[in-house]
């Protein structure tokens, strides 16, 4: 047995950013104890992240919490948490469109909606601001397709 404790989690890019996307159920609900966590798990306060897997950049510095929506109309809830580098501190204020691309596909993966045949929409709420948004992710047989054709 060791001092260190092991959380399921996806490290996912979404747009220009790269972050960790959580399950709720694995994160502790006090705030507090959030914080420390994800401090911890990032390593801040470091500009180089060195004793977590943080890139050392914002852009890669991002935290996504998902949960089942229990609000009517909505699939799924996203808390964003942006880890600052060099304090020990997580600005929970903002949320962060090019991480919410992530919020879909891994939505689909860990089963909080079935995927359809050709795409699939999907309806988040930004627990940061309240926002209903709604994400379509490329299903062709029912899978998520993340590569793009290239453009020649």
């Amino acid at each position: 047995m060791n001092d260190l404790r092991s959380i399921p989690a996806y490290l996912m890019r979404g747009g220009t950013s790269k972050g960790l996307v959580f399950h709720k159920k694995d994160l502790p609900n006090d705030r507090n104890l959030l914080t420390e966590y994800l401090l911890k798990i990032m390593g801040s306060p470091d500009i180089r992240q060195i004793n977590g897997i943080g890139g050392g950049t914002s852009v890669t510095s991002k935290v996504c919490i998902i949960s089942k929506s229990t609000q009517k109309n909505v699939d799924v809830d996203y808390l964003f948490a942006q880890v600052i580098i060099d304090k020990a501190k997580v600005d929970y204020g903002p949320t962060c469109g090019n991480m919410l691309s992530a919020v879909g596909p891994f939505s689909i993966e860990n089963g909080f909606i079935d995927a359809l045949e050709g795409e699939t929409k999907i309806i988040i709420r930004s627990v940061n601001t309240g926002s209903i948004i709604e994400a379509v992710v490329p299903t062709p047989n029912k899978k998520i397709k993340y590569k793009r054709k290239k453009n020649k």
